[in-house]
């Protein structure tokens, strides 16, 4: 049983808080991932939801669709510029979640110790 708590220790010290510090990169690679951030930068300045007035052969209808493709492409700049004013929201707050982890990884099971050492003496 002792050898089971010293591999523990071992293991927590070692390979584990390596396995924290790589979850690191995997957590801000998935908040990437799954809000699209690449794909919105590609994207910033194309029109919201490809929504494209086709000009037609009068002069005044050419500049009612390039006044409607602009407000089109303000619309989805102002749209994606918010979603990555998120996006960014989200990966400090991974980044300060997981850093407080690293650093609080090696003293967690020396607060299991303590309260279990505080459980006995009552």
């Amino acid at each position: 049983m002792l050898m089971l708590f010293g591999e523990f220790f071992v293991w927590w010290y070692t390979r584990g808080w390596y396995q924290v510090v790589l979850d690191l990169r995997r957590r801000v690679r998935s908040t990437l991932n799954m809000f699209s951030a690449p794909i919105l930068l590609r994207t910033l300045f194309a029109p919201w939801r490809r929504i494209v007035s086709d000009p037609g052969d009068d002069v005044a209808a050419k500049f009612k669709a390039m006044g409607d493709n602009l407000v089109s492409r303000f619309v989805g700049f102002v749209v994606r510029l918010f979603t990555l004013l998120i996006v960014f929201l989200m990966l400090v707050a991974v980044a300060v979640f997981n850093l407080i982890l690293i650093f609080l990884w090696p003293l967690l099971p020396l607060a299991l110790v303590v309260a279990i050492i505080k459980g006995i003496i009552g």
